[in-house]
């Protein structure tokens, strides 16, 4: 079965997503990041090797159009109710046999070839993990027979303890790939280390 490449996003309207960077930026300047986020993460994700799909909250904004930002042809899914954790062990599992790898939509230095060895990497490990250098991950992907048996609770989300509490989550016989540090926009200070390089 074809691999699937979910981004969670959230919808890009003014006040929903990017909170902690509106505090620095204002409504306004976090709203058009958002959206530019967002398109660039459309646009770097799609391939031929492996279906993406955008993986929506909330539910009431999956069939909203967001044409600057979200492509009109690109597959929507709900995220469904609960925490993180919660939706995301869902989505791991929603594709029988695929592989499935998730990616947030806030992150300027993605590019195609991370999620080509992600996918790689799925034929031989568990689960392959983008390490954030907020303590977070920007990527967590899981081969079938390890999403089927998948616990991700508890942990600490949003955290500089994600990563490792997700790690503690998974069974210690698994093989786990880390793919390179990246760093997701969520502040000014991430913003402004963005628009540096």
């Amino acid at each position: 079965m074809r691999p699937k490449l979910l981004i969670f996003a959230k919808a890009p309207r003014m006040g929903l997503a990017k909170t902690r960077l509106a505090q620095g930026v204002g409504k306004v300047a976090a709203w058009r990041t958002k959206r530019r986020l967002d398109a660039f993460t459309c646009r770097v994700a799609r391939s031929t090797g492996w279906e993406t799909l955008l993986a929506v909250t909330p539910q009431k904004d999956l069939n909203v159009r967001f044409p600057s930002a979200w492509p009109s042809d690109l597959r929507r899914v709900g995220q469904g109710q609960g925490d993180l954790g919660q939706r995301m062990a869902r989505a791991l599992v929603a594709f029988g046999r695929a592989p499935v790898c998730i990616i947030g939509s806030d992150l300027p230095d993605l590019k195609r070839a991370d999620l080509v060895q992600a996918f790689s990497a799925l034929k031989r490990v568990d689960v392959v993990l983008g390490p954030a250098k907020d303590g977070g991950y920007w990527l967590i992907g899981m081969a079938p027979r390890a999403a089927r048996r998948a616990h991700l609770a508890p942990v600490r989300w949003s955290s500089r303890h994600t990563l490792s509490d997700t790690l503690a989550c998974l069974p210690t016989n698994w093989r786990v790939k880390f793919l390179r540090e990246l760093e997701d926009v969520d502040d000014i200070a991430s913003l402004k280390r963005s628009t540096q390089r």
